[in-house]
């Protein structure tokens, strides 16, 4: 997984606030346009989700699979498959959060490694149109809360 996919983006709210939603698997459905359903599977002692297993549909990349969390406080969250699906076989990524005044800047990595030959243009293109869309969603479901 040399490849990674990196973007960022200022959210006007505090990271415990940004940290809250992205811990709120369930609700990704309803801002993560490619997830179609997030059921928390474990959780560890600080009661934030550990094991989640996902439906996605991102066009070319369609699959089930299950990622496993690790929490580091409000700075970041990082992930990686534990249980792979029939598209995808390896991913990892996460959150980087920054303070920058009143506001919280968000860096989200994405790696994606999948069992069916692509073309690589097209693999990072479907992995930022993944971020994009995460970080703008992000942003609304925050600052519209």
């Amino acid at each position: 997984m040399a490849d990674r996919t990196t973007s960022s983006i200022t959210i006007g709210a505090g990271r415990s606030t940004i940290m809250t939603v992205i811990a709120d698997f369930p609700a990704y459905p309803e801002w993560a346009g490619q997830v179609k359903s997030a059921q928390v599977l474990s959780s560890d002692a600080a009661g934030r989700p550990q094991t989640v297993k996902f439906v996605l549909d991102a066009g070319v990349i369609s699959d089930e699979y299950t990622l496993a969390y690790d929490w580091a406080d409000e700075d970041a969250v990082s992930w990686r498959i534990v249980d792979s699906g029939r598209m995808v076989s390896g991913l990892t990524g996460s959150y980087r959060l920054a303070e920058r005044g009143e506001a919280t800047e968000v860096t989200y990595e994405l790696a994606v490694d999948l069992k069916v030959p692509m073309i690589g243009m097209i693999k990072r293109k479907a992995e930022k149109v993944i971020i994009d869309t995460a970080l703008k969603g992000l942003k609304k479901r925050v600052e519209s809360a």
